[in-house]
């Protein structure tokens, strides 16, 4: 009985993804997201016996959110971000359910997620960055002159890991000095490419990537493997690990981190948070804005310290 009542909810989930899929064009990662996060709501449904979505009401899907936060012995309790995602999944499928005419009424629009606590990004210096960036080709192998060329394009860009894995030559234009990133939802933007990320991208092109696509069976990627395929988000991860590694740096650096980096040091050197938004491929400007917290707390750190004014005469130090 109850597996009865889970596959109908079931199959409302999988309507549901399949038109994130095709008509929204949401991407993998976010669709494996959603995917799992609405497993666990057929679960708990189906714990419940509601036999489809026009049994649910707003309680259920609140009950849902605190159970998600509660845990089980089955599911660990999840932060305040994960449970929100995963919330988000439930109001998308309500709303959808209810605009396809499945249920009378959209009972989960008024159910709101749990608000993350708001945590600046990490971000390293830019001696750090060139630390980096100097380690990835240290010893100007054909290897580690591709993965000189792909963090200056990580860091040079502000691309994501998959955006960056994910360009095909012709999404590179060296004489024009710019970049096509596809981002989330396949939404594309066009960013300037620098000057030190355009001259390693170009010796890797010259130099290195011919003899690659000789030994592979032939593909549009930039980024390739020493087998000629083309380079896995996974292995871009590894070749990170490596250069921070050799560069000594004491902080855990993810593809994030470049991208976070890109980010600060654009708005420390004056960048409007528009244009930083447009570079960094965000739909809004509300996200791009944590940027300026950083800033701001480097100004509060140098007003601190030089500010006469600043510190109390208890805290001031005297000669």
């Amino acid at each position: 009985m109850t597996a009865v009542k889970a596959s109908r909810v079931a199959r409302s989930v999988s309507s549901y993804l399949d038109h994130l899929a095709v008509e929204r064009g949401s991407s993998a990662n976010t669709l494996a997201s959603y995917r799992r996060d609405l497993r666990r709501y057929v679960d708990f449904l189906a714990h419940r016996g509601h036999s489809s979505l026009d049994a649910v009401d707003s309680t259920t899907v609140s009950d849902f959110l605190a159970a998600l936060r509660e845990g089980n012995p089955q599911h660990p309790p999840l932060s305040a971000s994960s449970a929100a995602r995963a919330v988000v999944a439930v109001r998308g499928l309500h709303k959808f359910a209810y605009a396809d005419g499945q249920v009378a009424s959209d009972v989960a629009r008024e159910v709101k997620p749990p608000a993350p606590p708001r945590r600046l990004p990490k971000a390293i210096s830019i001696d750090d960055v060139e630390r980096l960036l100097d380690a990835a080709d240290f010893d100007q192998t054909p290897l580690s002159i591709r993965d000189r060329a792909l963090l200056e394009i990580l860091y040079g860009t502000g691309a994501r890991i998959s955006e960056a894995v994910g360009l095909d030559i012709d999404d590179i234009d060296l004489a024009e000095g710019t970049v096509l990133l596809r981002g989330k939802g396949g939404k594309q933007r066009l960013v300037p490419l620098g000057s030190f990320a355009a001259s390693a991208v170009s010796a890797y092109l010259v130099r290195v990537r011919p003899d690659l696509v000789r030994v592979g069976r032939g593909t549009p990627k930039v980024f390739l493997n020493s087998r000629g395929g083309p380079l896995s988000r996974q292995s871009a991860w590894t070749v990170l690990r490596a250069a921070a590694d050799k560069a000594g740096l004491a902080v855990d650096i993810s593809p994030h981190t470049l991208r976070h980096s890109f980010a600060t040091h654009l708005m420390e050197g004056g960048a409007d948070v528009r244009v930083v938004q447009e570079l960094l491929g965000h739909a809004s400007v509300i996200t791009t804005q944590i940027y300026t917290l950083v800033t701001v707390d480097q100004l509060r750190e140098v007003y601190a310290t030089a500010h006469p004014r600043a510190l109390s005469d208890q805290r001031r130090s005297r000669p």
